[in-house]
């Protein structure tokens, strides 16, 4: 007993050892698993979560081995920081391998040339091997920029292809472009410019075509300020053969679209066009347009023609006089104020004579725009002889119509004269009524006109009258013209002690004595579109003249303003050494050619405010017994006959309402005190026309000597001092 217990102890010692061992090992096991686990996870978690998932996780024991191939060695940097917030980086064994590096590929080239009036802008990147401090001197010396400001920056690449022609032609398109802005790629420059004129936009686009390399793409941009229109006109018609556009003007690209749109929509085909320019009576111009065409849609048949602020509407005979009266009511109710509306209904006759029409515009040119109908080819002849002997340009679409009425010619005649008292406007001619609107420079002129259509047509004529007085066209008020204020402008100049410091656009000395006569002499001329037109003597190089010029007539422009003249409508421009007016080879002539010249852009003023409403008057002519003085007086159509207005002057036959700049008044000979019908009147009208032929008698030559005689005796009568 006493030996087995002896053996007993030491082999439970053994095995209590053994088994404590065991634990001991399978516990330490367990933890390094759980280490390497937890480890495998927490890094391949904090890898995936930023992005790197190419990147293979593996553990031994505490060391954490990370495998794979980084996109670049950035990226293998990247993902042994991220596996850092996992565990201590002592642990982490980095196998990454960094793929090849491939060739970069070099970054874009460009420059954007930015140019106003402060000066130029360089913004971009540039090869490394540009000499920039020579780029910026060959800008300085082609160009007169005051300030020319280097925000480039440059990269160490290859120049590329196309990068030097590119460069060179834009340098050469900053010369020619005074506000743009040039972008410069490898083989492309992109030129965007605004110009001063539509003249000048075409030039420089000439220009730049013509300095263009072949190995270059050009791609401009350019824009020009909008004309002057007058006046601002709209005609819109609808009839048998559907909708039609005859004229149309927009004060802006908004309004020209608003516009184009309701036409389209009122029927008209194919791609309307419609003129942007200045001159609108009314900022509401568009809204007014728009109202209009929508009114003649709704009609389904009609015209309407918008001059200036004046809108006509002529509605045929066979619209009902419910639904005339209705549109015609909602569209008055409907246009902006400064608009007003003239509806005419051409109410069916009761006699087999038809229906007739007569439309007549005249434009501030002395365009004249005829069409409708007229009674044949010979009475069509006579209205063409009568307005090409009243109006510069004629324009007729008139078409022979049997079926007018008895005096039909004779209101014809009657309307055109009424229309030569005006600027501008437009007459329409019906058997019912005589419609006139438009604009005149005298404050009486509706009078005037009402007193001559009675002396034309005699009694019973119904007329709707409506004239706009224009102070610019009043005689009375004797305001210069355009023409007129340019000279008197360029005549202060070629007194004036203005000059400008050598190579600068600096004025030399005291303006003030000058500026104030240059203000005395801009009186009633601020409306009127001028350019300040720079000169310079051909010392220097074509591009630094064409800015010296610029800029100095920007200066005198900017000094006139200073001295509180209106230069609103002024604008500035360079020709450089472009336009000589003496020789550059002697210092006489180079003086000379260092000017500015004022030069005037539109013969019309720009109108900055609309112009006052129309004076209305309706009524019947008639005819009154004649006192001694031959006067003749019309009636309004609400008025009494013993208050009409009394006019001087005979009842002749062709009546000249405006006062003859003389103060003379023809003598007429043969004139018959009695009433004569409108009928007869027209019949009296119809004078034989032959052409000449062949047995036509012609006079006999004069003698050779009779002719030398006269020579001979008109050629003492001057020696003597005779006439």
């Amino acid at each position: 007993m006493s030996q087995s217990r002896r053996l007993s102890a030491p082999l439970t010692t053994i095995f209590v050892l053994a088994g404590v061992g065991g634990l001991c090992w399978w516990g330490a096991r367990e933890a390094s698993d759980y280490i390497e686990n937890r480890s495998h996870d927490d890094v391949t978690l904090a890898l995936s979560t930023s992005g790197q998932d190419w990147v293979q996780v593996s553990t031994d024991g505490l060391q954490v081995r990370l495998e794979g191939t980084a996109p670049s060695e950035v990226e293998r940097f990247r993902a042994m920081t991220q596996a850092t917030t996992a565990v201590d980086a002592a642990r982490i064994v980095d196998a990454m391998t960094v793929a090849p590096t491939e060739v970069l590929t070099p970054p874009e080239f460009k420059i954007e040339l930015l140019r106003d009036d402060d000066g130029i802008s360089l913004i971009g990147l540039v090869p490394a091997s540009t000499d920039r401090p020579e780029l910026i001197s060959l800008l300085q010396h082609e160009t007169a920029a005051p300030r020319i400001a280097d925000l480039l920056e440059s990269a160490d690449y290859d120049v590329p292809d196309g990068w030097n022609d590119a460069m060179t032609f834009g340098i050469r398109a900053a010369q020619m472009a005074t506000r743009a802005k040039i972008s410069i790629k490898p083989g492309q420059v992109r030129v965007s410019a605004i110009t001063d004129s539509r003249a000048e936009k075409g030039r420089l686009e000439t220009g730049l075509k013509r300095s263009r390399p072949e190995s270059v793409e050009l791609i401009t941009e350019i824009s020009a300020p909008r004309p002057v229109i007058a006046p601002f006109t709209m005609q819109f018609l609808i009839d048998e053969d559907g909708a039609h556009m005859n004229a149309c003007a927009a004060d802006n690209p908004e309004g020209q679209a608003r516009i184009l749109d309701a036409a389209v929509k009122a029927g008209l085909q194919g791609k309307p066009g419609c003129t942007l320019g200045l001159g609108s009576p009314s900022p509401n111009w568009a809204e007014a347009v728009v109202q209009s065409i929508g009114a003649v849609a709704e009609l389904g048949l009609g015209a309407v023609t918008i001059s200036d602020a004046d809108i006509a509407l002529t509605v045929p005979a066979s619209v009902p006089e419910d639904q005339f009266t209705r549109i015609a009511g909602g569209l008055e109710q409907k246009l902006p104020p400064v608009f007003s509306l003239h509806a005419t209904h051409n109410r069916a006759s009761d006699t087999p004579e038809g229906p007739a029409d007569f439309i007549a515009m005249l434009s501030e040119d002395d365009i004249l725009s005829m069409h409708g109908r007229i009674t044949d080819e010979r009475m069509g002849e006579a209205v063409d002889s009568f307005s090409r002997s009243r109006f510069s340009s004629v324009n007729s679409t008139l078409r022979s119509d049997g079926e007018v009425p008895e005096g039909w010619t004779l209101r014809i005649i009657a309307g055109l004269e009424a229309l030569d008292e005006l600027a501008s406007g437009t007459v329409e001619v019906t058997p019912e009524m005589i419609t006139l609107s438009g604009t005149s420079g005298h404050p009486d002129a509706a009078e005037q006109i009402a007193a001559g259509l009675g002396a034309r047509l005699g009694a019973g004529a119904r007329y709707n009258l409506s004239i706009r007085y224009d102070r610019w066209l009043d005689p009375a008020l004797d305001l210069p013209d355009g023409e007129e204020c340019v000279d008197r402008l360029n005549i202060i100049l070629s007194e004036s002690e203005i000059g400008f410091e050598p190579s600068k656009s600096t004025i030399a000395g005291d303006p003030g004595p000058t500026l104030a006569r240059m203000s005395d002499a801009m009186v009633d001329c601020g409306e009127f579109q001028m350019e300040a037109g720079g000169h310079t003597d051909s010392q220097g190089s074509e591009g630094f003249n064409a800015d010296l010029s610029r800029a100095r007539a920007q200066t005198l422009v900017a000094a006139m303003k200073e001295a509180g003249i209106d230069v609103s409508n002024i604008t500035a421009r360079g020709y450089g050494e472009s336009q000589p007016i003496a020789s550059n080879d002697t210092e006489e002539g180079r003086e000379e050619n260092r000017r500015i010249e004022f030069r005037l852009m539109s013969p019309y003023p720009v109108r900055n405010e609309p112009l006052s409403p129309p004076i209305e008057l309706n009524g019947v002519t008639t005819t009154t017994p004649r006192n001694p003085s031959g006067n003749v007086k019309f009636v309004p159509e609400t008025g009494d006959t013993d208050e009409g207005i009394e006019f001087e002057g005979p009842q002749l036959p062709q009546i000249t309402i405006a006062p003859v700049a003389s103060g003379m008044v023809p003598a007429t000979v043969g004139v018959s005190e009695e009433f004569q019908t409108m009928k007869e009147r027209e019949e009296n009208m119809r004078i034989p026309v032959q052409t000449p032929d062949e047995t036509t008698p012609r006079p006999s030559p004069r003698p050779e000597e009779v002719g030398q005689a006269n020579i001979e005796e008109h050629a003492e009568e001057e020696q003597d001092g005779t006439e």
